[in-house]
Order: structure tokens, then sequence, then C-alpha cells
């Protein structure tokens, strides 16, 4: 009981530090999170603690690799800003 309150404590912090990432950064962190989650869960009652460890850190690169696969990217390597004062312009994207 302790160990899976651990686990969604520290996959709470992990939600927290990607609080100030843009759009494409949460999407792909959240994959990843969301893989280590599943992944943690299906290793957990496969082989218990090991491979709850080893199912999380296969869940979460596959999820991670599945959010930047399915992260849309503009075709002309130009996106659409917004400054402070309201004012759209373009300039290449920042990935």
């Amino acid at each position: 009981m302790l160990k899976s309150l651990s686990t969604i404590a520290v996959a709470g912090l992990l939600a927290f530090s990607v609080a100030g990432c843009t759009t494409s950064d949460q999407r792909v962190a959240g994959y990843g999170i969301g893989g280590a989650a599943l992944g943690a869960l299906a290793g957990g009652a496969i082989d218990g603690g090991k491979g709850a460890l080893a199912g999380a850190a296969i869940g979460g690169a596959g999820g991670a690799l599945v959010g930047a696969a399915t992260n849309p990217r503009p075709s002309s390597g130009y996106c659409t800003y917004q400054n402070r004062y309201g004012e759209r312009y373009r300039a290449p994207c920042r990935y």
C-alpha cells in the first residue's frame, strides 16, 4: 500500500514539473507519465517490485516516443507567436 502511495506521489510531482512547459512538451511528458504508470501496473501485476520498475521504465520510454511521434509540427517550419502586447508574428519554430 505504501509503495502505491509513493508511486502516486512521484507521478504527481512529475506532473507539476511540466507545468511551465509548452503544450507540445506537456503532451510528450503526459504520454511518458501515462506510459510509465501503465507499465508499472502491468509489471507489478506480472512480477512484483522488480517488474514494476522495469515496466515503468519501458512504459515511460514508449509513452514519450508515442507522444513525440503524435506531436503536430508545422510543415513550413514557421510558427505564429504572440507577444505581451497581443501582436502576432511568425518566426522559426522553437522545438
